[in-house]
């Protein structure tokens, strides 16, 4: 292990006389020292947002830090062991946080919570595509917890489930992503699911969405369309393909078992699809919807 040696709260360096003092990368975001006792973290919350994560202060006053790894799923290997080992391997955690180009600033020293290290949550790659990050849970020895951004989706400690209007555009991949556009599948969806609400709610019946945060997750669930009158749940699709039925039908499953009762599933598609689809859903007991002349057709 190398020298022991005390990083100053607030001071402001280039991130070459960072590394050049305490050892360490000039690349990366987590630099483990060869020459001291340190593991330095480094921070820019203004570019981790187009990966759909950023570093800062939860609610629950734990700073929460992203793992290395911007491609596939971050794996507990290299610096993010370096991290979660810090105590045992006997270095200090210390973050610096961007404040202009190459320059950074020390927000203090931190330890890794022991109750809950880490968390794993989902998040765009470089490439867009959505992958499993690890989210390490620091508590501050020296920072001041008021610094920085917040955080406020930290992970919830019991289920909440919530019904929110169905005029609310929310997907599960824009709270991953809430940079990104919407996709033309996800048009065909809204525009399907908002025919259908239509259609149900002429009919009488009352029409609503649900929210779900499961227990330890951070990020919610939206359920396209829940039939309050007849709790039939709905999940709606733009394509009759099977990847778009087996996706629907994986959700139906996901998002039932956090609803009481339990609900009757429908899946809304576009078309109606090909007879081994059907039988697939009819094998579950998933029915299947379709636009058809002036309304909707269904078959159990």
């Amino acid at each position: 292990m190398g020298d022991r040696v005390d990083v100053t709260v607030g001071a402001v360096l280039r991130r070459t006389e960072v590394h050049a003092r305490y050892g360490g990368s000039g690349q990366g975001g987590i630099s483990p020292s060869r020459t001291s006792d340190c593991v330095m973290l480094f921070t820019d919350p203004t570019r981790g947002h187009r990966h759909g994560y950023f570093d800062g202060w939860g609610v629950d006053r734990f700073y929460y830090y992203a793992g290395e790894g911007q491609v596939g799923d971050q794996e507990m290997t290299r610096g993010n062991k370096a991290v979660l080992n810090h105590v045992k391997d006997g270095r200090k955690l210390f973050i610096w946080e961007t404040v202009s180009r190459s320059v950074v600033a020390c927000l203090g020293e931190f330890v890794i919570d022991k109750k809950r290290p880490f968390y794993t949550t989902d998040a765009p790659d470089s490439a867009g595509d959505i992958r499993s990050v690890i989210m390490f849970r620091l508590r501050s020895v020296t920072a001041a917890p008021s610094h920085g951004p917040t955080i406020s989706h930290t992970p919830v400690p019991q289920d909440i489930v919530a019904d929110v209007a169905t005029e609310q555009q929310n997907t599960e991949r824009m709270a991953i992503n809430p940079s990104s556009e919407p996709r033309e599948a996800e048009r065909r969806e809204a525009s399907l699911a908002a025919n259908y609400e239509r259609y149900l709610s002429e009919m009488g019946h009352t029409i609503t969405r649900k929210k779900i945060i499961p227990a330890g997750e951070q990020r919610p669930l939206f359920t396209d369309l829940f039939d309050v009158t007849d709790n039939v749940l709905v999940e709606a699709k733009g394509s009759v393909t099977r990847e778009a039925v087996r996706m629907a039908l994986g959700q139906l499953f996901d998002y039932r078992r956090f609803i009481v009762p339990n609900p009757s599933l429908a899946m809304l598609l576009p078309t109606r699809p090909r007879p081994d689809l059907l039988t697939l859903c009819s094998s579950v007991s998933i029915a299947v919807v379709w636009p058809h002349e002036s309304g909707f057709r269904s078959e159990p």
